[in-house]
């Protein structure tokens, strides 16, 4: 049976896109405390359908897929510049397909602008009447308030006028600012992606015997299940050595593995492949925040993720990216292994306008990482890494990146990374890595 908190997150996600939520109105149709309508309402938010907007309050939204990460609705757009509603509070659930600025005459801008978009624009009421008039919601720069008949056709046509303190540039910076952050969210490969879902995913209760087991082997061939509870939160793990000569009638909670490593549907793949390297797990069960189980992800799946990651284009650069795309080949010794160039950019400085500790990290991993490669095709996970600072290597200024292999192993490497500038060495590090083969 599903808990108050479970039937209140089941009742806000079946409520109308753009219904206005208030904690003491589901606490009263739920009959909970307004603290658990409270904390409801939150996670609902967190998992991307509810928005909350200062001073218009709690509204649902339509769930993102992750193809569609680049629409902002204009709720969001509300929160990402700090933003005030003017009117047209019933349309902030909308999506919005374009932004268009409004630095023109007012016949050029209108040509620009349509249904569905976005008109930023100053304190120029003629434009908020006539965006409004053609589908478009008004974002309103410099603080500006406009006319009390523009926020009645707002109200009207359910588009919303907002109003910001920023200018027309800023707002533009922080909305693009906020797609390209989604576009690196989409990316990212979660356990959600790649897992079996619970209606295809075979498991034993801990009412279940060795018999049960036997027979879902015979039918899956797999030796290894997560073991539920009647609630079915997850509460241990079994495997075929668990079984080997147990007698058949002997209940399966009597010798499963209990407290077994779970995952959430949030959790990255790279982090997955990690706890499956580290433990040595070939099967890990996928659990929501009540550990109640979700599905299961493999060895295998997490691999093929692994390699559909490699071959997939990046569409918004991470710093990482940013960082490792300056890496020129600028020699090769005779064991095979390069010499890398890198030019020192503002982006990788700290206050002081030297390298930042973080930026150096990521150098000496990625030249580790490429050095490995001409060894052993696969991934790295750092398992221990030391840093050495000698000398400070201000912005603008050009490093030679030198990786040495001390030692390759089937599931271990050792690296030793020196890095010069001006033929002088600044920095080294010595790394103990994971290898995850592809």
């Amino acid at each position: 049976m599903a808990t108050k908190h479970e039937q209140i997150l089941q009742y806000i996600d079946q409520l109308p896109v753009g219904e206005k939520i208030s904690v003491r109105q589901i606490a009263k149709d739920m009959l909970v405390s307004e603290g658990t309508a409270y904390r409801a309402i939150k996670e609902a938010e967190n998992k991307g359908y509810v928005s909350t907007i200062e001073r218009v309050g709690t509204i649902r939204i339509d769930r993102k897929k992750k193809e569609n990460f680049e629409k902002l609705t204009y709720a969001e757009v509300v929160n990402i510049v700090e933003g005030q509603v003017l009117g047209g509070r019933t349309g902030l659930h909308k999506t919005l397909n374009k932004f268009v600025i409004g630095a023109m005459q007012l016949d050029a801008m209108m040509r620009y602008t349509g249904a569905g978009n976005l008109l930023i624009v100053g304190n120029r009421t003629r434009a908020h009447e006539y965006a409004l008039n053609t589908g478009a919601a008004v974002l309103i720069t410099g603080g500006f308030d406009t006319d009390e008949q523009v926020k009645k056709l707002a109200n009207d046509l359910e588009l919303p006028i907002i109003s910001t303190s920023y200018d027309t540039f800023t707002v533009a910076t922080m909305i693009n600012r906020a797609i390209y952050d989604q576009l690196i969210k989409k990316e990212i490969v979660l356990v959600e992606d790649i897992l079996t879902e619970l209606d295809q995913t075979v498991y034993l209760k801990n009412s279940d015997t060795v018999d049960q087991w036997h027979q879902f082997n015979a039918e899956t061939g797999h030796g290894r299940f997560p073991v539920v509870d009647s609630h079915m939160k997850v509460i241990g793990m079994v495997t075929s050595k668990d079984v080997m000569g147990r007698e058949k009638d002997l209940p399966i909670d009597k010798i499963m593995t209990k407290n077994p490593i779970t995952v959430n549907e949030k959790t990255s793949v790279a982090s997955a492949s990690h706890m499956m390297v580290w433990e040595g797990i070939e099967v890990l069960p996928v659990v929501n925040q009540y550990n109640k189980l979700q599905g299961i992800i493999s060895r295998q799946d997490v691999l093929k993720a692994l390699q559909m990651i490699g071959r997939q284009p990046q569409v918004g650069d991470t710093f990482d990216d940013i960082i490792t795309n300056q890496f020129e080949v600028i020699s090769t010794d005779v064991k095979g292994e390069d010499t890398y160039r890198c030019n020192v950019t503002p982006q990788m400085t700290n206050y002081l306008g030297t390298i930042s500790y973080g930026v150096f990290t990521t150098i000496v991993t990625e030249a580790a990482n490429r050095v490995l490669r001409t060894y052993k095709k696969g991934d790295l996970v750092v398992e221990n890494i030391t840093i050495y600072f000698l000398k400070p290597v201000q912005i603008d200024s050009i490093i030679n990146i030198k990786p040495r292999v001390l030692e390759v192993g089937r599931k271990f490497g050792k690296v030793d990374v020196e890095v010069y500038n001006e033929g002088v060495v600044v920095g080294k590090a010595m790394m103990m890595v994971q290898l995850i083969d592809r």
